[in-house]
């Protein structure tokens, strides 16, 4: 049924702009714009998918973009079929982020084992819009400085950033050729993140219960914190959860 209203959406908007655009001579270039951000406002007006993470640190839900369908689908298809149950949060550091998604974080990992190389067959090509940022709560996809900034299949960022300054975020715009919207540098100023690394992992969601959770698992005591030599993982294991709670209109089947 979501699929259904979604092409029909589109299609609507394609027709309107089509008996709009065929009355009298216009722009190309204008009429391209105007069709390309009906869309992009039909496509950001649909429902959008949400999954509840758990954790031993408490529960999050975060909600999945529609604007970013290959990051969102494949997360779904994952969910879904219970690969993420039971994977460890393999990377937790304060004013920077949580990562997890590692296939090879699944049963017992010693603690001097580094975790976040690990794969899946596949990666996802980058989905950057400008519109996303990565803000304090941000889903993000992981790579390892991949060039083409394609995110690993299952690999996972959830962002906790810095304090900033509109200031600070402009002049990391001007290093990156990047311009902030007023509301951007607004949200940066009250929630933080890490502008300066924007367009560079793909943004494809948000956390929207549970931030002080996020804030709970940034803190917990890590294996790093008693000897510099080991990693990142938190000294307790906390395996994840996931359950989609609201599918998208693009959901797998």
């Amino acid at each position: 049924m979501l699929r259904f209203f979604y092409v029909l959406l589109l299609g609507g908007t394609l027709c309107w702009l089509g008996a709009c655009t065929g009355s009298a001579p216009a722009d190309p270039e204008a009429e391209r714009l105007a069709r390309a951000k009906a869309i992009a406002d039909s496509i950001a007006a649909l429902p959008r998918a949400q999954v509840q993470i758990q954790t031993t640190q408490g529960t999050m839900v975060v909600e999945l973009y529609n604007e970013t369908p290959q990051h969102r689908d494949n997360f779904l298809k994952l969910v879904q079929t219970g690969f993420y149950d039971s994977l460890l949060l393999h990377r937790v550091q304060p004013n920077f982020m949580v990562q997890g998604g590692d296939p090879d974080s699944r049963g017992t990992v010693p603690p001097e084992q580094f975790l976040g190389m690990g794969q899946l067959d596949y990666t996802i090509p980058a989905e950057f819009k400008d519109q996303f940022i990565l803000r304090h709560g941000a889903l993000c996809g992981y790579h390892n400085n991949a060039p083409d900034k394609a995110s690993h299949g299952s690999q996972f960022m959830l962002i906790h950033g810095q304090p900033l300054r509109a200031y600070q975020v402009k002049a990391l715009g001007l290093e990156n050729n990047r311009a902030y919207t007023a509301e951007q540098l607004a949200t940066y100023e009250q929630y933080g993140g890490l502008p300066q690394y924007d367009n560079k992992y793909t943004v494809f969601g948000q956390i929207i219960e549970g931030n002080a959770v996020l804030d709970r698992l940034v803190a917990v005591p890590t294996h790093r914190s008693v000897d510099p030599s080991l990693p990142d993982r938190p000294l307790e294991d906390i395996h994840l959860i996931m359950t989609i709670l609201q599918e998208g209109p693009s959901a797998p089947q």
